[in-house]
């Protein structure tokens, strides 16, 4: 017994013991739960406004922006005068206006489809009109296409041709007619 005793140390020396089994290996904790991934729902898009603020003409663009909360949320290319160049000074010159007017009255039995009046002349416009011993004009409207132009749609902006007017498509003009309130204030810019 003893010898087996010793021979065991020599062996466990010589490092030629048989392995002692540890046991089983100790388990590694559980991976920690993955959570779910989070669905978060996408903002809803920004909801089109009821009415417009305000209306901006730019004609050096040949486009009418309808303006909410400072923002243009529609863009329109247009057709203006037949001398789109320059502030309406006269009747007859066919120029657009430029400056601050209001849009005051609707006519939706218009010859051009349906339209929507623009104050000119304001104040200022007259009485350069009567500095110049000339009539200001008026009658300057939003408005679509007459019938006998109506089949143009869109190609009616390929050249100006209104007598002062800011033209749309029939199809747009029903938008700006649903955007716009009497009193809505409009800005045409060169």
């Amino acid at each position: 017994m003893i010898r087996t005793l010793l021979l065991g140390l020599v062996l466990i020396a010589a490092g030629c013991a048989p392995a002692i089994d540890p046991g089983p290996a100790p388990l590694s904790p559980p991976p920690a739960p993955v959570a779910a991934p989070v669905l978060v729902p996408p903002s809803p898009p920004k909801a089109t406004p009821r009415k417009a603020e305000s209306v901006l003409v730019v004609k050096s663009k040949r486009e009418l922006h309808l303006i909410h909360d400072g923002e243009p949320f529609r863009t329109y290319k247009v057709a203006l005068g037949a001398q789109p160049t320059g502030h309406k000074e006269r009747q007859g010159d066919n120029r657009t206006p430029e400056g601050q007017y209001v849009l005051d009255r609707r006519n939706p039995g218009s010859r051009f489809y349906k339209s929507i009046h623009v104050s000119y002349p304001n104040a200022d416009d007259r009485a350069s009109a009567r500095v110049r011993g000339v009539d200001p004009g008026g009658l300057i409207m939003i408005h679509g296409l007459a019938p006998e132009i109506r089949d143009l749609g869109p190609d009616h902006r390929l050249w100006d041709w209104t007598n002062g007017c800011i033209a749309v498509t029939n199809r747009e003009m029903d938008e700006i007619w649903a955007f716009v309130d009497m009193g809505t204030p409009i800005e045409i810019l060169p």
